[in-house]
């Protein structure tokens, strides 16, 4: 079992930063990809990024490339948010998947599952 636990959400303005935290227990993230996930109210649950772990593969949405960071370090997935926008407002969401350790972008590619932390920006 992963257990996995996310910090760092808040309330910013826009164009403001964020930086999230995502940590592992139970099990290193060795041969997973990681990813970021965010759902807003009545919509459904959309891909943000990932990460293989052990060869550093990134993959983003189109919504938040160039804005948006994925890395890496030790048992933790960080998510560097910069030029915040209103539309990034979501509850957001880590996972890990071995099944598909590179590239995987959808929920279901996905095993283990962080209990979400909300972000908020604010016009």
């Amino acid at each position: 079992q992963v257990q996995l636990v996310e910090s760092g959400g808040g309330l910013v303005q826009v164009g403001g930063s964020l930086r999230l935290s995502c940590a592992a227990s139970g099990r290193t993230f060795s041969s997973a990809s990681v990813g970021w996930f965010r759902q807003a109210p009545g919509k459904d649950r959309e891909f943000v990024t990932t990460v293989s772990w052990n060869v550093g593969n990134t993959y983003y949405a189109d919504s938040v490339k160039g804005r948006f960071t994925i890395s890496r370090a030790q048992n933790t997935v960080y998510l560097q948010m910069n030029s915040l926008k209103p539309e990034d407002t979501a509850v957001y969401y880590c996972a890990a998947g071995y099944r598909w350790p590179n590239g995987a972008r959808a929920p279901g590619q996905y095993d283990y599952w962080g209990q979400g932390t909300q972000v908020t920006v604010s016009s």
